[in-house]
């Protein structure tokens, strides 16, 4: 019980500090402003799986959730995501799990989520979406409809859901239009009760802020390591917050 009580303050805690300029790897800053990264709805399932000392959370993405080379899954920021929350979350087991494949639409992605719920139940979901069916030029509304569904089917398993949307390019911005599915994420987050990790926001305030030079002739490896570096610091205070909120909706858990 005493563990119990411990960690419940340590989230409350965490989640109560002001969000800093976070150091990533190589000592590369991570200024963001305020309102972009912040836990609008509750995360009861992953404070429960927290308080029983196990915190599985799964990936799924396309490409952008991955980096190359032999050094890449170690760097990308689902591992990232997973060495933060452990830092923040001590005596609990924190294991990430990625389900990424490059090339994948938000309709593929949903029969990833149907297979993930069959083989194992994660208490947290990351779902990293929207680039691949802009660049396919799938219609918005089926690209919502797709989302729509493999969050509820989540929802329905008791799995706390966070929609991730795309990466921030000064070049690609001008060539594909990712403003219709950017906004359907945005809307099925409100819409579903699910956290939105502003990733399309986040990159363009560090590309006006010069913290990172998105463009694409300067877009090196070190470049990308230091971006998932930064997003996964980011989204393991989006969770904590998360967690914290939903002790404070649930005091009982806490006694």
């Amino acid at each position: 019980m005493r563990r119990v009580i411990l960690l419940a303050a340590s989230l409350s805690m965490v989640a109560a500090l002001p969000l800093p300029a976070t150091a990533a790897a190589g000592g590369q800053a991570c200024p963001v402003a305020d309102d972009l990264v912040q836990a609008t709805f509750p995360m009861p399932n992953a404070r429960s799986a927290a308080m029983a000392q196990r915190l599985d959370i799964a990936v799924v993405g396309s490409g952008s959730s991955m980096l190359a080379g032999k050094a890449g899954p170690d760097r990308a920021y689902p591992k990232q995501l997973e060495s933060a929350l452990a830092a923040q979350l001590p005596g609990v087991a924190v294991d990430v799990i990625v389900y990424a494949r490059s090339q994948e639409s938000a309709s593929e992605q949903e029969r990833s989520i149907v297979q993930l719920l069959a083989a194992r139940k994660p208490s947290l979901v990351i779902w990293q979406t929207g680039t691949v069916d802009a660049i396919r030029v799938v219609d918005a509304e089926e690209f919502g409809s797709a989302v729509e569904r493999g969050v509820a089917a989540l929802q329905a398993q008791n799995v706390d859901v966070v929609l991730m949307n795309m990466q921030f390019s000064p070049r690609t911005q001008a060539m594909i239009a990712i403003g219709p599915y950017a906004d359907q994420i945005r809307h099925l987050a409100l819409q579903n009760s699910a956290n939105l990790f502003d990733r399309l926001a986040v990159m363009k305030d560090w590309n006006e802020r010069g913290t990172f030079d998105l463009s694409a002739e300067t877009h090196s490896t070190d470049v990308a390591e230091e971006v998932h570096a930064c997003i996964g610091k980011l989204l393991a205070r989006l969770i904590v917050q998360g967690m914290a909120t939903a002790s404070h909706s649930n005091s009982p858990a806490t006694e």
